[in-house]
């Protein structure tokens, strides 16, 4: 495998990317919450990533990519508090939440096909990953779900 650097953002310092489990490598990126239709900005995401995918595949990396799916719990404000943003769209169209994620995904996979930007290996939904989620009776299943904006961040100055 070609040696690869990358910049580490936290000394600041190119450093020598080192696999936890060579050949192996796994990759996440949170995907689309998908209660409207893909803009530019949000193809910028993952074409980045979809190039780092490339990459790393081409120098001699297999690489499990694993991009997410939000179809539940994303809410409108910032403040952790309001209507999930794909409830909010199934009401103002009139259509079931389901119905919207169905749409919006399918939008999502067409506009990554548009821009040639590879599928990940695993496209989990949150839905699927927490069934009790559709009863909203389920645990939170991230940090980012359980602690609101403001602390997260005040969380990673401390660290």
């Amino acid at each position: 495998m070609q040696p690869l650097q990358i910049q580490n953002s936290l000394t600041r310092k190119k450093e020598v990317f080192k696999a936890l489990n060579s050949p192996h490598v796994g990759m996440y990126v949170c995907g689309p919450t998908v209660y409207s239709n893909v803009h530019l900005g949000n193809v910028r995401t993952f074409l980045s990533f979809d190039i780092i995918y490339r990459y790393l595949k081409f120098i001699g990396y297999k690489v499990r990519y694993v991009r997410n799916i939000t179809d539940v719990g994303h809410l409108v404000g910032d403040t952790d508090e309001g209507e999930d943003k794909i409830g909010k769209m199934a009401r103002l169209q009139k259509l079931e939440p389901m119905e919207i994620v169905h749409k919006y995904t399918n939008d999502f996979h067409d506009v990554m096909r548009v821009f040639n930007i590879l599928s990940p290996s695993i496209e989990p939904t949150a839905v699927k990953r927490a069934p009790k989620y559709k009863t909203g009776k389920a645990p939170p299943i991230s940090a980012s779900t359980v602690v609101p904006n403001s602390q997260r961040t005040n969380m990673l100055k401390n660290k």
